[in-house]
């Protein structure tokens, strides 16, 4: 019979073996007690001592026997404390993903790091340009360069449009009050000397930011507009006094836009314009 205690498999070995000894033991002892009872010879004494030899031996032999089975280092018992070898002879090593080896000693173990730092030290300096760009990124994040183009295109063509018609009210909310002023003043010239201004986008060649940063709260971007357009002036007759309407010329234009970044209107504004010499 086992008991059920919670010692090692070794452990219930050794006291199963043991309760086997001591019952043999107590049959040999009881059979030299009464041996030793029923003689009274003295001879009989030293084939007592011969039997609890024969006992003791009998004894270390099966509990060595029982204990020397198991030493820790067969196949079927894993040491907790010592990794586990999974070799070409484990079942699950198909199921084994090797990593590269990081350990070798021919590759310094900053390599990447100082990879990335001479990266960073070699790196060319910011143009102002794009410096202006990034601290307009910080103070308004939905800021995007290209996306920034796109609708300062979009705005030269409404403002120019709206220029030629001489449509002060579509003006107004594209322009500062300083440009729209002037707007309104070259409508009223416009109107006032009875000319009529046909001004035709034809398309757009060059879009490029040229200046760019902070000031103070506002973000301010130049952009320079190369435009190919047909431009002419007529007076109240309808006779040309300026330009040429069946010509395709080639129009550069500088113009600012600004915006408050505090403010939770998205919207640009024109806030100066120039034209190169």
């Amino acid at each position: 019979m086992f008991l059920s205690l919670p010692y090692p498999e070794e452990e219930l070995l050794c006291v199963n073996v043991f309760k086997v000894q001591r019952q043999t033991y107590f049959e040999i002892t009881a059979t030299v007690k009464w041996r030793r009872l029923n003689t009274m010879d003295g001879g009989f004494q030293f084939l007592d001592i011969i039997l609890f030899a024969m006992i003791a031996i009998f004894l270390i032999l099966r509990l060595r026997g029982a204990l020397g089975r198991r030493d820790g280092t067969d196949g079927n018992h894993k040491d907790p404390f010592t990794p586990h070898d999974h070799g070409a002879d484990s079942p699950d090593n198909d199921n084994v993903v090797q990593l590269p080896d990081r350990s070798d000693s021919s590759q310094p173990a900053n390599q990447d790091r100082d990879f990335d730092l001479s990266d960073q030290e070699e790196a060319k300096p910011q143009t102002p340009i794009q410096a202006g760009i990034t601290q307009i990124m910080l103070a308004d994040s939905s800021f995007q360069e290209d996306g920034f183009k796109k609708g300062a295109s979009m705005a030269f063509e409404m403002i120019l449009d709206a220029f030629t018609r001489g449509d002060s009210k579509a003006l107004k909310p594209l322009l500062s009050p300083e440009v729209f002023a002037n707007f309104t003043d070259a409508i009223n010239a416009r109107e006032a000397a009875e000319e009529k201004v046909e001004d035709q986008l034809v398309g757009f060649k060059v879009v490029e930011i040229l200046e760019a940063g902070m000031e103070g709260r506002d973000a301010l971007v130049t952009i320079k507009f190369v435009t190919e357009q047909i431009n002419a002036t007529m007076d109240s007759y309808g006779r040309v006094v300026d330009g040429d309407p069946n010509k395709v010329i080639e129009v550069v234009d500088l113009w600012t836009f600004s915006r408050d970044t505090k403010s939770r209107d998205p919207n640009w504004f024109l806030v100066a314009t120039h034209v190169p010499a």
